[in-house]
């Protein structure tokens, strides 16, 4: 992801850690989030496949390894959870699997639930998230996901899904909070 002062963020599964790079300063990255060992301590990830980075270069990265998304702000040296992070499951405090992250301007995360085949809303500081998409469980209808893996939004706030093994992108709008 590249945020609007064109510095390139990218996870790193292996090191457990999120870069970040200016895109003409080939050799000076820094370590904006983890780097600390695989763990699910507050300054450690696992698995950190997908990320966003908002306005105020905060990092939110989805931990497939520990089944939550992390906010960093920018200088930070410990996230904070925004969702999920009660272990694996399927109750509105919990995800599987986390996959695809975005948040909106009003600093609601939405979170593709892989394993749990939904995408999940979390308000800024909420303690449990609600279904928005895939309410009806694992299936091809239109109602429905199979692994969903990465959303988008358009300008006329609808949600776009990659729903991987309907081999399908899904469009939906959805309300605010």
């Amino acid at each position: 992801m590249i945020d609007n002062d064109g510095y390139l963020y990218i996870p790193d599964v292996n090191k457990q850690e999120v870069r970040r790079w200016k895109m003409e300063e080939t050799n000076r990255t820094v370590v904006v989030a983890g780097g600390n060992g695989r763990g699910n301590r507050r300054d450690q990830l696992s698995q950190p496949y997908y990320i966003f980075v908002d306005q105020d270069h905060s990092v939110y990265i989805s931990e497939y390894g520990n089944h939550r998304v992390m906010k960093w702000m920018k200088g930070a040296k410990e996230g904070i959870v925004v969702a999920g992070g009660q272990g694996q499951g399927n109750d509105l405090t919990q995800l599987s699997y986390p996959y695809g992250i975005i948040v909106d301007q009003m600093g609601t995360v939405y979170v593709a639930d892989c394993n749990n085949h939904r995408v999940m809303r979390w308000p800024q500081g909420a303690t449990e998230g609600s279904v928005v998409v895939g309410e009806h469980g694992l299936g091809g209808e239109a109602n429905q996901l199979n692994y969903p893996i990465s959303l988008s939004f358009d300008r006329q706030n609808n949600l776009y899904v990659v729903d991987c093994h309907n081999h399908r992108i899904q469009k939906f709008h959805i309300d605010s909070c």
